[in-house]
């Protein structure tokens, strides 16, 4: 943690200068660490961060009473914002919205002063909003415990082989909360209808597979300790966390891509990685070994129908394609 400063502090990044206010003031309470910690760190992850939040759509999870107070889960840009922060408007049931977009790392860090805890990202750009260029599989633990995490790591083996079969890649990501997400880049000629579909068709299936285990029940009361395969974000207008997001969490963890072999490292956990662990993996940048162009869903939901009609298919515990 760098030392406390009582000033107000300009950060220059781009031709910009951002006023960082208070940058003493203490985000996470318990850990000591501060907003100008925050700003620090997500300019040393920029060059991480930013590709995976240019042209999005963003819903703003603020903290300015740190995170042991309520928190701002905010869609609408501010009418106080810089003019050089960029906005797309979007419709919503019966209005439209004045989302914030980060294309730049001094918005990044403005945000970072607007005590932008964790930027949350649409699955989709804001030029072509209903067609999404990310898929998600949400994966939670049934329990608490090591044995729940446990869950998580099996049921990510068997997703992303289910993927391998379609040929798809998987890409996997640490929450920094509590499970891991299996991500599919898509080339955005599908509608969020179509790729919600093919991911609750392939949730049935790999439940199908392991009934004892998985489950597609939304209802806590009816999934009997079975893994929940949560598709619920693929739709219009949701979000999902931002690769190198820091969660408003004790310890600051951070959402942290990883390597599918990584999977069977014993220490891994959802919040592995911190604000202040995380730079010791930025040398390496686990998606990097990846083929992650966007794929399309045509001939995978002919092979998944195929996989569906036959009873279910084989185990599929392999690697999604092109993963490393």
């Amino acid at each position: 943690m760098s030392e406390k400063r009582t000033d107000a502090r300009n950060v220059r990044s781009g031709g910009r200068t951002v006023r960082i206010s208070r940058p003493e003031k203490e985000l996470f309470p318990g850990d000591g660490i501060t907003k100008w910690d925050l700003v620090e760190y997500y300019r040393s992850v920029s060059r991480r961060i930013i590709p995976q939040l240019r042209g999005r759509p963003l819903m703003m999870e603020r903290h300015p009473d740190g995170i042991g107070g309520k928190p701002l889960m905010q869609k609408n840009a501010p009418h106080y914002f810089p003019g050089w922060v960029r906005r797309a408007v979007l419709p919503k049931e019966g209005g439209e919205v004045v989302h914030v977009v980060c294309d730049d790392t001094a918005t990044l860090l403005y945000l970072a002063d607007q005590a932008c805890v964790t930027p949350h990202r649409w699955l989709s750009r804001a030029d072509r909003p209903d067609h999404p260029d990310r898929l998600v599989f949400d994966l939670d633990p049934p329990s608490s415990g090591e044995s729940g995490f446990e869950e998580v790591r099996w049921t990510a083996r068997r997703c992303r082989g289910l993927l391998g079969e379609l040929g798809l890649p998987g890409l996997l990501m640490t929450t920094g909360s509590r499970g891991l997400h299996v991500i599919v880049p898509l080339d955005r000629r599908a509608d969020f209808d179509t790729v919600r579909s093919f991911a609750r068709d392939a949730a049935d299936l790999l439940a199908a597979r392991h009934p004892d285990r998985l489950t597609t029940e939304p209802r806590k009361a009816n999934r009997r300790g079975r893994l929940y395969l949560d598709i619920q974000r693929n739709a219009y207008a949701q979000t999902a966390v931002t690769p190198y997001a820091v969660r408003a969490r004790p310890g600051a963890p951070v959402a942290t891509p990883i390597d599918g072999r990584e999977l069977d490292d014993p220490e891994l956990r959802s919040d592995r990685w911190t604000l202040r662990t995380l730079r010791e993996r930025l040398a390496d940048d686990p998606w990097a070994r990846t083929d992650t162009r966007g794929r399309s869903l045509r001939a995978p939901r002919e092979r998944l129908k195929r996989l569906a009609e036959g009873g279910g298919g084989g185990e599929g515990e392999g690697e999604g394609e092109g993963e490393g």
